[in-house]
C-alpha cells in the first residue's frame, strides 16, 4: 500500500522536526472546558509523535492539524456552556 507524500514543510515546522503535537494545550481544555471533546484532542495529540517516530509523517501532519481543529472546538464549546452559564446564572439571581 503506498502512502501519500508528506506535505511540504511550512514555515513553522523544520525539516526534521515533528509539528507540534499541543498535548498541553488539550490538557488544560479539557480540564477547564470540555470533557467529552477535549478527550478526542488529546487522543489526536498523543498520536503526533509517536507516528513522527514510526516514520509516518504525514500520519502525523494529519494528527497535528485534528489535535487542533478539536482543541478549537474544545474550548469554543466550554467558552459557550460559560456564557449560557452566566446568563442562566443571572437569570435566576435577579
Amino acid at each position: 500500500m503506498a502512502y501519500p507524500p508528506p506535505p511540504p514543510a511550512g514555515p513553522e515546522y523544520g525539516a526534521g522536526s515533528p509539528p507540534p503535537n499541543y498535548l498541553v494545550w488539550t490538557i488544560l481544555a479539557t480540564i477547564f472546558c470540555c470533557i467529552p471533546v477535549g478527550i478526542v484532542s488529546i487522543v489526536f495529540s498523543s498520536q503526533v509523535n509517536s507516528k513522527w517516530a514510526a516514520g509516518d509523517q504525514a500520519g502525523a501532519y494529519k494528527a497535528s492539524k485534528n489535535a487542533k481543529t478539536w482543541l478549537t472546538v474544545t474550548v469554543v464549546l466550554g467558552l459557550i456552556a460559560g456564557v449560557l452559564s452566566l446568563i442562566y446564572n443571572l437569570s435566576i439571581a435577579s
